[in-house]
């Protein structure tokens, strides 16, 4: 037996073992057993007796019912969370800052704080996920961030807003990280992509929804003895808290125990999932071994710098826009509006190499060639004298930053097997990601406006180095150890070890 070619260079796995049809025909197994099997010995299909044509087409049906009953409650989630993080950039605008004192480095605090938290909590979130479930962790986070972002429309100095950023990014830590962790346990590797891509598209989408929602309640400036600022924060903050109890009802369990699949669809999920050669399907009590394995794979600190290029970018971006498009000559609302566009833009493109991904297999080149779209983006926002020339930079930095984002994370699901191994892995590539959002906070400076060279420096260094060098070194590494697994470099691995004990080395196999 020979050791399966890692899923980097292509996705989907060409050289590994596919079961027999002996292996494939159906075993007497109990009803709720299912999670404890391993992809030699499969549920029973409940669609053996079928052309395959007709399993073609019922395996399409269910595709359609998982998508429309999991993605579009996720993407609601996921833009309530960007958008609950990223306002506080459309308040100030409206006055935060002047109405509580603060000066631009006490500012620059209350956005780093988010990501200290945020960072510091994300690495064991998705343990957490997996023990409580996502129909109960998920609506319990996102409750709780609601009530936090209401305080913040409440405080009324530096320490108050300190305070509460630091309990929203603790609150929000779970999310991000947790839902991508829950769809690859959910979906095949080469569906994956375009889901997440998907789901993270609503992060674009919360900055568009973002800059418009806050032109409208910034119009509320004085009711209730509050400011503009404040309604954002209050309001968002509420719709933040009703759209989490809602979650209870609307947010479904794994594979195993997800209450709108009947056994049937159960089997053909986990089926699919382990035909597809994961374990996302097995059932894992948790070891220190699975944090260890994640902790000294030196693909998940390529991954984790391969993500601070493109979030570290990414909350530069959404933090600052508005400053930034006000600096071109541009009113508070008018430079509200005029964030929207890139953002539409990014999320469409998002769309779209995601799918181009799925269907190429080729993640790190994806990844490759459209963070060229970004570096020439800042570029032009570091070297352009025009107004018109460095709002055509921001379209251009979006474009590069944001497709990236989502691309990385499901090329790191993707090539990282194992239950709690995937969770932990994608725990400390995004808790790194988001950490260097402390960065990203103070590289924009009141002294260097209204050009903010520095910062965009910095943005530009960050995606040159970090993304496209990391992915590049990524991309080449997984593809040498994909040659040597051609050619049985690696089949000493799994010289005398059960299918089982095979199954359970995860991308080691």
């Amino acid at each position: 037996m020979k050791a399966d070619a890692a899923h980097m260079e292509r996705d989907s796995n060409s050289s590994g073992h596919s079961p027999s049809y002996n292996e494939k025909k159906n075993i007497d197994v109990e009803p709720g057993q299912f999670e404890t099997l391993d992809r030699y010995h499969l549920p029973p299909d409940p669609d053996a007796h079928l052309s395959e044509a007709e399993r073609a087409s019922i395996d399409k049906k269910l595709l359609r019912k998982l998508d429309f009953t999991l993605i579009p409650w996720l993407c609601l989630l996921y833009l309530t969370s960007f958008l609950d993080r990223t306002n506080i950039g459309n308040a100030k605008l409206d006055g935060l800052t002047t109405d509580l004192h603060m000066t631009n480095g006490q500012y620059n605090a209350t956005l780093s704080i988010f990501f200290v938290s945020y960072s510091l909590f994300e690495p064991l979130t998705n343990v957490l996920l997996k023990r409580l479930r996502p129909r109960i962790f998920l609506p319990i986070i996102m409750t709780i961030w609601g009530i936090v972002m209401v305080t913040m429309g409440l405080t009324h100095n530096f320490s108050g807003m300190m305070a509460a950023r630091w309990f929203l990014g603790m609150a929000e830590a779970g999310l991000f990280p947790g839902v991508n962790y829950y769809l690859s346990c959910w979906y095949r590797r080469s569906e994956l992509g375009i889901r997440a891509a998907i789901f993270f598209s609503a992060a674009a989408v919360a900055g568009s929804f973002g800059g418009l929602l806050a032109a409208a309640i910034g119009k509320m400036d004085g009711i209730g003895g509050k400011k503009g600022w404040a309604w954002i924060f209050i309001l968002e903050g509420l719709a933040t808290v009703l759209i989490g109890i809602v979650s209870f009802w609307m947010v479904h369990d794994f594979p195993d125990d997800a209450q709108f699949l009947s056994e049937q669809d159960r089997a053909r999920v986990i089926r699919r999932l382990k035909l597809d050669q994961q374990s996302s399907a097995e059932h894992e009590e948790f070891k220190m071994t699975y944090f260890w394995a994640s902790a000294l794979d030196y693909r998940t600190w390529l991954y984790a710098i391969i993500y601070m290029g493109c979030d570290g970018a990414l909350y530069a971006f959404s933090l600052f826009i508005p400053t930034i498009i006000s600096e071109l000559g541009y009113s508070s609302t008018r430079a509200q509006l005029l964030s929207v566009p890139p953002y539409a833009v990014a999320a469409v493109l998002t769309i779209i190499v995601g799918w181009i991904a799925d269907k190429t297999h080729q993640r790190g080149l994806c990844n490759i060639a459209t963070s060229f779209f970004g570096i020439i983006g800042f570029s032009m926002l570091l070297g352009g004298n025009s107004a018109g020339v460095r709002y055509a930079g921001t379209f251009l930095g979006a474009m590069g930053i944001y497709p990236c984002v989502a691309n990385t994370i499901s090329w790191a699901a993707n090539n990282t097997e194992g239950v709690y191994k995937r969770g932990v892995t994608l725990g400390f590539v995004i808790g790194w990601g988001n950490l260097n959002g402390v960065v990203s906070s103070n590289i924009y400076q009141a002294k260097d406006k209204p050009a903010y060279r520095p910062g965009h420096a910095v943005v530009l260094a960050y995606m040159a180095v970090f993304l496209t060098g990391g992915s590049t070194l990524q991309y080449l590494l997984l593809r040498r150890e994909n040659a040597k697994r051609r050619v049985g470099g690696r089949d000493y691995w799994i010289e005398g070890k059960t299918e089982h004990e095979i199954e359970m080395m995860g991308d080691k196999r």
